[in-house]
């Protein structure tokens, strides 16, 4: 799902973030999460993103901005150009900017959207079941810990 950004910069200027380059926020102690996190590390040779978890002061700023639920994380966020993208459609957002032969997986949007997020919905809210939660955020590879932004507030 995209929603339209408003002013959502306002009240950012705190962060060392400034909107310029795409940004995931990701539960820092959900495994899957944390795994998503290192995956596109691992793929985005351009590092054209940067990260920071839903734990984060910028993280919960974010979620609070958008009026999300900032204890429960649901979705990972990803903010483009401005734009918000969240449930599958982050997850797209992201496969198109890492590229090829990931960008490919995209097709899935001609699926309905409440087919998408009824899937999303289902693996966000068993997570922690399903793949494991860690007692702290994670511990950041060099990779990670040079491209995390907005943990100090």
């Amino acid at each position: 799902m995209k929603r339209e950004s408003y002013s959502y910069m306002n009240g950012l200027e705190l962060y060392d973030w400034d909107g310029k380059r795409p940004l995931i926020v990701f539960d820092g102690v959900c495994v899957l999460c944390s795994f998503f996190a290192q995956w596109v590390l691992a793929r985005d040779k351009e590092e054209q993103f940067v990260f920071t978890t839903a734990q984060s002061p910028l993280g919960q700023a974010l979620y609070k901005h958008y009026n999300l639920d900032a204890e429960n994380y649901e979705t990972n966020l990803v903010i483009v150009d401005g734009l918000l993208y969240e449930k599958m459609f982050a997850s797209f957002c992201v496969f198109n900017v890492v590229g090829y032969p990931w960008k490919l997986i995209s097709f899935l949007k001609i699926l309905p959207k409440f087919v998408l997020n009824f899937f999303y919905e289902r693996v966000a809210r068993n997570r922690y079941a399903l793949f494991g939660k860690q007692d702290v955020c994670l511990v950041p590879t060099a990779n990670l810990n040079r491209r995390l932004v907005g943990l100090n507030g």
